[in-house]
Order: structure tokens, then C-alpha cells, then sequence
């Protein structure tokens, strides 16, 4: 029996857990009701307030006791995702120069400033994830792609590295056990300085990924833009992936786990991340 399939057994594990929960969604909105502030982007503010219902209805279901199903977050969320990568594309593509954007990199957070337990951050691997060659402890990067903010505080900015390793794997065999593996992100490097933090993937997204860039890239996208790595807008969840608790990413076809370079993970921090001025 696999690692994931003992851990649904045993309760600690639900495919529910692959999707945002109702305190992750909220945490999401208000960071969307943020982003379209810093944007000032008032023709989203529709679009905002029919996602904040939505989230409003599936809290009244839980205080109901009425179940909120696995679809129904997992489409608010992907709403969620769609709204901010198209206010964050507003933000960066207005008049951001190269200058003004390495300046704003380099700014460092506010004095007591922390990453709250429980914040996502979306990232792109640099490094090529498959539990068939993987091994204990190899090596796991990936980089920032948006800004991440508490209010209009810039706590990492985007092109910040997250750094791990693998923890476990289990290959894929030929009696139709499926491949897995799990990975924990141990540290961030951001505005100069080195941090310590326990983070792990949520779920993998697909993007129009690093060929789908060059070619928006070619047809004359801001630098500003490119740099914040908001280009190839998020598709969803990637098929034949599952991710539980932990950072355990597993296989649903029987067949190993790959992720290439260019993949991009939602990333949570499990515990709060003080950042030193």
C-alpha cells in the first residue's frame, strides 16, 4: 500500500485536502481584495465582490452543517487565481521600469514584519522532480513568481528562491503501485538574507509554462512584466497529480510522479517566517 493511500485510510488525509480549505479561501480573498486595491483597478471590483459572495455562500453552508463539496473550493479557487493573475498583470504592466522594480526587490520588510503560517506563495521549479531516479535528500529549488504581500507590505518579492530537498520517495511498480514522493521546503532566500521555514506544496499547477512567456515576451510584454513572472496564466490543478498533507505528491494513474523544470507549485508556509530588517 502506498504512503497516500495508508494516510486516507487512516483519516489523516482527504482528497479535500488537494483543495483549499474555507480558511485558506478567505486568506485568498482578502489578499485579492489587496491586490486590486494596490492596482487600483476599479473594473474588477465586480468581479471581486461576486467572488467574496461565493465565499460568503459556502460559509453559510458550513454553519449550517451542510457540506462544502471538494468541487465547489476548488472552483473558488480557481477563480481566485484567474482574478489575481490578471490584476497582478494590471499592476506590473503599468509604466514599471527595470530600475523601479530591482529597487523594490531589494526593499526590505518593514521592522517586525513575518510571512503568517498558513500564507501560499506560487512557485516555478528550477530543478526536475520524477521519483523514478529521485533520491532521499536531493536537492529541491524554486522561485517566487509573484509579489507577496501582508496589506501593502512587500514581505518576499518575486524571483525570491525557496529552497528543500526530498524527504521520501516510492517508485511506481509493476504491480500498479503508483509513484510518490515528498518534498519540504527549508529555506528562503529574499532581500539579501537567508531564512529558515517549514513549507510544502499544495498543489501543482499547469501554466502556459516557460514557451508560452517567450512567445507573449516576443509579441511585446512590459519588462516589468517578465520579471514578476506573471506570464503563462495558471490552467489549474495538473491531471494525474495529487498532493496531501505534508508535501506527499502522488500519482493517480499508476505510473511515477514527474514534474519538470518550469512547473509551478502553490507553496504554504506551516509556521510564521520573521523577517529581519
Amino acid at each position: 500500500m502506498s504512503m497516500l493511500a495508508a494516510l486516507f485510510l487512516a483519516g489523516s488525509v482527504t482528497f479535500a485536502q488537494a483543495v483549499a480549505d474555507i480558511p485558506t479561501l478567505e486568506r485568498r480573498v482578502e489578499d485579492a481584495r489587496a491586490a486590486n486595491a494596490r492596482a487600483q483597478a476599479s473594473g474588477d471590483e465586480q468581479e471581486l465582490r461576486e467572488i467574496e459572495d461565493d465565499l460568503a455562500y459556502l460559509r453559510v453552508k458550513t454553519r449550517r452543517g451542510e457540506g462544502v463539496s471538494v468541487r465547489e473550493r476548488r472552483e473558488l479557487g480557481l477563480r481566485i487565481d484567474r482574478f489575481m493573475t490578471r490584476v497582478s498583470a494590471q499592476t506590473t504592466a503599468g509604466n514599471t521600469t527595470v530600475r523601479e522594480r530591482a529597487q523594490r526587490a531589494n526593499r526590505s520588510p518593514v521592522s517586525g514584519a513575518q510571512i503568517p503560517s498558513g500564507s501560499e506563495v506560487d512557485a516555478r521549479l528550477v530543478t526536475h522532480l520524477d521519483s523514478e531516479t529521485a533520491q532521499i535528500e536531493d536537492r529541491v529549488e524554486a522561485t517566487t513568481m509573484v509579489d507577496l504581500y501582508q496589506g501593502d507590505d512587500l514581505l518576499v518579492p518575486a524571483g525570491s528562491t525557496l529552497e528543500g530537498y526530498v524527504s521520501s520517495v516510492d517508485r511506481a511498480s509493476r504491480t500498479d503501485r503508483k509513484g510518490e514522493l515528498t518534498i519540504m521546503f527549508t529555506r528562503l532566500k529574499a532581500n539579501g538574507r537567508t531564512y529558515d521555514i517549514r513549507a510544502y506544496p499544495t498543489q501543482a499547477l499547469e501554466s502556459e509554462g516557460l514557451k508560452g512567456e517567450a512567445e507573449r515576451i516576443g509579441a511585446g510584454a512590459g519588462v516589468g512584466a517578465i520579471i514578476g513572472g506573471i506570464l503563462g496564466g495558471l490552467k489549474g490543478a495538473i491531471t494525474g497529480i495529487l498532493i496531501g498533507g505534508g508535501g506527499v505528491i502522488a500519482a493517480t494513474e499508476g505510473k511515477d510522479v514527474e514534474l519538470p523544470p518550469g512547473t509551478v507549485l502553490r507553496v504554504r508556509f506551516d509556521t510564521a517566517v520573521p523577517l529581519a530588517q
